[in-house]
């Protein structure tokens, strides 16, 4: 039988700009999902309230750009193109689609109901929102988990992909970096889902993230220049 892996990873029929490419256009195309409107305003009052909705849109178009760039670091680094990172990639381009709506509407509902007291589309009751954190954290969860599923290929691809023990190191710090995200993904929906709280306990556990990502951030560096350091030693001895 004959093999179809190519060095790297790479299969025969699958360009590696044609996956960039049509990622691309999913990517854009979700931000053209978080528009907030694509009427022309016909009078002031219309135009004051799309206005309103610019800085929800600024915040989810962020969080959409942050994505977007792990994905872009992904195939710039690990060139990548067997059927297992396409049939991963082309999962993460269908979760984030699905979780452009939830994100919205959350961010609109927070930046316009709560901090701007405008009015918008409001939750009736304590299970909505229980649901809506839930379901937010269940795309933010899922998005970060087929991040780390392709990573984890690339980690198990490294010795085809050439990689150097610095790249190991900054990959193992990807992978950690993900696993935060996951891991406080899931103690959100876990409070949003068993506790009685109506959803603020929920939202304000991401907040966990910036912490933990700067203290793995440091971590790796660190792990970095140690790995760099004894190679330089190495170098010097021979």
């Amino acid at each position: 039988m004959t093999d179809l892996s190519g060095p790297a990873g790479r299969r025969p029929g699958f360009a590696l700009h044609r996956v960039e490419a049509f990622s691309d256009a999913v990517f854009a195309f979700a931000v053209t999902l978080l528009v907030v409107s694509l009427e022309v305003p016909r009078s002031a009052q219309e135009l004051f309230r799309t206005l309103w909705g610019f800085p929800a849109f600024g915040i989810c178009f962020a969080f959409l750009g942050l994505i977007w760039f792990d994905h872009h670091s992904f195939f710039k680094r690990y060139p990548l193109t067997d059927l297992r990172t396409l049939v991963l990639n082309m999962v993460l381009l269908f979760v984030v689609l699905l979780y452009v709506y939830p994100m919205k509407f959350l961010f609109t509902l927070l930046v316009n109901g709560v901090l701007l007291k405008q009015s918008v589309g409001a939750l009736n009751s304590v299970a909505e929102t229980k649901t809506l954190m839930v379901v937010y954290g269940l795309g933010f969860l899922t998005v970060y988990a087929v991040l780390f599923l392709m990573h984890l290929h690339a980690w198990r691809q490294r010795g085809a992909l050439g990689l150097s023990p610095s790249e190991c190191l900054e990959l193992a710090g990807r992978l950690r970096r993900f696993l935060i995200n996951g891991a406080v993904a899931l103690l959100s929906i876990s409070l949003a889902r068993f506790t009685s709280d109506a959803g603020s306990l929920a939202g304000w556990t991401y907040a966990l993230l910036a912490p933990a990502q700067v203290a793995n951030g440091a971590f790796t560096r660190s792990r970095m220049r140690r790995a760099l350091a004894a190679g330089e030693a190495g170098l010097a001895a021979d």
